[in-house]
């Protein structure tokens, strides 16, 4: 995603990727939040899903296994999509390889050493060592990230060895599926919905048929020690019955030829980078914060990061960014991923065992009843409470939707009153001027990130506050007939 959005604004980066060929591991089913709104703007929703209509607001989705009725809100701010993370990692390479980006299969990062102008990367590849000088390095090498160690950077956070998750494609009797709500009907206690985490005073357990034939079962529990070797099927249905209290459910292998996951987990980090930047290297992703998978914020979050950072890099590299626009990019990222990394850490308490627990849930559920309450935690999981400090609202949240123009990747002053062509004009080598109804604004200032630099709602809006948000964001005006930014 990083390679994408700088390779629009118009920097070549070099991807240095390990794996030789797609990844077999089963890990994330699709993304939840905000990102999906942004994969829209740059027109890689389509490409992901085959759909030809914008992203719709999910009408339900869960909280701490509280199942959330979003459709009882004025507008849902919770997008989903469900793929498997290999298609959509398939899909932006694709489009990283379309812009012209060069991706190196089977090298990985050995050293680096900083400069004052560059870094020196030490690379391991097919056919031995070799040494890159470049301006910047990013890490977005997960949660084990051989960059942040590297350049130093501490990951302070918490580790826990309470519970054990394990998961598992399977099948299950089809007497067993409801016809109604699709979920998992277990004879003497009811059914468990589907897609949604579902809680027991044992643990806790989720169910997804997915629409593909594929059935995944998770269950979590602190009172079933893992045994040694890998994980069964068998072992799977156990942990099962234990956490229903001893009702059992009869897994079978799954179907096809797959690849099909079969893992378990002990424990859990939740870890937020110190800082997202030391010098030039920075940090996106996993390399910068690791959590629960609770709600699936993890792919919102770091695809986010990518976004973010991607034309503030690029800005930097082509020499027109303001000085301190680098370093916007971990004052406005990192409080963003502690904001997840909260969340989550609180959804991990909510879904714990025990009557303590189940009578804070009680207290929990009476206030999601409220629907301030619905909506505040719906904003939380969808990233779409983030606001950056760009000025009085609207600006620094997510901008509307404006159509194909947001798909070139580069700054946009939507000016609806005919007035402030003149005034954008020095910065005409960076932003384009265009004309795009917006409901209750005349004017606004979009950042490649898709959030709001500058807005006006009168028909002949300050061009002072323009210029300023301008020079804020996008560096010096260029000198009249110089073709190059002011000193």
């Amino acid at each position: 995603m990083l390679a994408c959005e700088l390779a629009l604004a118009g920097v070549q980066p070099l991807v240095l990727e390990q794996r030789t060929g797609p990844s077999l591991e089963q890990r994330a089913n699709g993304m939840v939040g905000q990102v999906i709104r942004m994969l829209d703007r740059r027109g890689l929703y389509e490409r992901l899903t085959g759909s030809s209509r914008p992203p719709t607001p999910a009408q339900q989705f869960m909280f701490a296994a509280f199942p959330l009725p979003l459709h009882e809100l004025p507008e849902s701010p919770v997008y989903l999509v469900m793929v498997p993370q290999r298609k959509i990692e398939e899909m932006l390479a694709a489009r990283a390889v379309e812009l012209g980006v060069t991706i190196r299969s089977g090298h990985r990062l050995t050293g680096l050493a900083q400069k004052d102008d560059r870094v020196l990367v030490d690379v391991d590849g097919p056919d031995g060592g070799y040494r890159i000088e470049t301006r910047y390095l990013v890490g977005a090498d997960g949660g084990k990230s051989i960059t942040r160690k590297l350049a130093g950077i501490e990951f302070p956070g918490i580790t826990t060895d309470r519970t054990v998750g394990r998961t598992a494609h399977v099948t299950v009797p089809a007497e067993l599926r409801d016809p109604v709500t699709g979920g998992l009907r277990v004879p003497g206690y009811g059914v468990i919905p589907p897609f949604l985490h579902h809680r027991t005073e044992l643990g806790l357990i989720a169910y997804a048929p997915f629409p593909d034939g594929r059935t995944l079962i998770s269950v979590n529990t602190s009172s079933l020690p893992a045994p040694d070797g890998d994980l069964t099927i068998a072992e799977l249905q156990q942990a099962l019955k234990h956490v229903l209290g001893g009702i059992e459910i009869p897994l079978g292998p799954p179907d096809g030829d797959g690849p099909h996951l079969l893992r378990r987990l002990s424990g859990g980090n939740t870890r937020l980078a110190e800082r997202y930047r030391d010098g030039r290297v920075l940090l996106v992703g996993d390399a910068a914060h690791v959590h629960s998978a609770m709600g699936g914020p993890g792919l919102n979050l770091g695809l986010q990061d990518a976004v973010n950072l991607g034309w503030k890099l690029a800005a930097t590299v082509r020499g027109w960014a303001p000085d301190a626009l680098l370093d916007t990019y971990e004052s406005e990222r990192r409080p963003a991923g502690a904001r997840v990394t909260m969340h989550t850490l609180a959804q991990h308490a909510l879904t714990g065992p025990g009557p303590e627990v189940t009578a804070l849930r009680t207290l929990f559920g009476e206030l999601l009843q409220k629907p301030d309450v619905l909506q505040h935690i719906a904003s939380l999981i969808a990233g779409s409470d983030i606001r950056y400090d760009v000025g009085t609202p609207p600006a620094g949240g997510f901008a509307p939707d404006l159509g194909p123009v947001t798909r070139s990747g580069r700054p946009l002053l939507v000016d609806n009153t005919g007035t402030l062509a003149e005034v954008a004009a020095p910065w005409r080598d960076r932003v384009d001027v265009v004309a795009v109804p917006v409901d209750g604004l005349s004017a606004l200032l979009v950042r490649p990130d898709n959030y709001v630099a500058w807005a006006s709602d009168v028909a002949a809006p300050d061009a002072g506050s323009l210029r300023t948000a301008l020079t804020r964001w996008f560096g010096a005006p260029e000198v009249s007939g110089s073709g190059s930014p002011a000193a």
